[in-house]
């Protein structure tokens, strides 16, 4: 016996709802930032995230306004301005905000760097037909360089061993994410390298722009064209 109510979590998210519903700047907001992680669902509905240095912000348009309020398709890195309601998902528990119009507003920063690094890698010759070698037919040992745990290796382990049981994985277990993961992954190939793999997979499961910013760098795009 409990001397005082207990909210089941259903009533909890209403009435947070009904909060959020009656804030008068929530139900009409303009809100600047860049796009991210951007799906366009089969239902016509398209998920996506808004993001700037400080924060996100979960964000979904659905179909009926994408009609009307949308005249582009959104990429990654894109800056927009998105005019909608800020209001609660009641079965998650979780804010977003739902977009009536979404206007460009010139190109991101992110997606403005990652250009930048791909017309530099391009002069360097980074590119060229020169640097890329043909992929053995018939691979003994296999290089990975990724993290230990994670969707990435799950996969390359499962695929590998229904395709080629004998085959021999080697991981290198590397950082994919923040600061450090370029420098990481730099070392992998370097290490693999040396070990004499056939062929090697440098790779992560999924993640936004910003989870790959640190991955886009003239260095370790380097080590993967000065590999044997």
């Amino acid at each position: 016996y409990f001397p005082f109510y207990i909210d089941p979590v259903r009533q909890v998210n209403a009435y947070i709802k009904n909060m959020f519903v009656q804030d008068f700047m929530l139900n009409r907001i303009y809100v600047k930032g860049e796009v991210s992680n951007c799906k366009y669902h089969t239902s016509g509905h398209i998920y996506f995230s808004l993001k700037d240095e400080s924060g996100a912000i979960a964000c979904v348009m659905f179909a009926g306004e994408r009609r009307t309020g949308l005249t582009f398709r959104m990429q990654e890195g894109q800056k927009v301005i998105v005019l909608g309601s800020v209001s609660v998902y009641e079965r998650d528990g979780r804010y977003q905000l739902y977009a009536r119009e979404i206007l460009p507003d010139g190109e991101g920063d992110l997606y403005r760097r990652y250009e930048q690094l791909k017309r530099e890698l391009e002069e360097m010759g980074m590119f060229s037909a020169e640097y890329k070698q043909p992929i053995p037919f018939y691979n003994r040992k296999i290089g990975i360089v990724t993290a230990p745990t994670g969707a990435a290796i799950r996969d390359i382990m499962n695929i590998s061993r229904r395709r080629n049981p004998y085959v021999q994985l080697i991981l290198y277990p590397a950082l994919v994410q923040g600061e450090q993961a370029a420098e990481s992954i730099v070392k992998g190939i370097q290490t693999l390298d040396a070990y004499g793999v056939d062929v090697m997979i440098v790779g992560r499961g999924g993640g936004s722009i910003e989870d790959h910013q640190d991955r886009k760098s003239t260095r370790l795009n380097s080590s993967h064209a000065n590999i044997s």
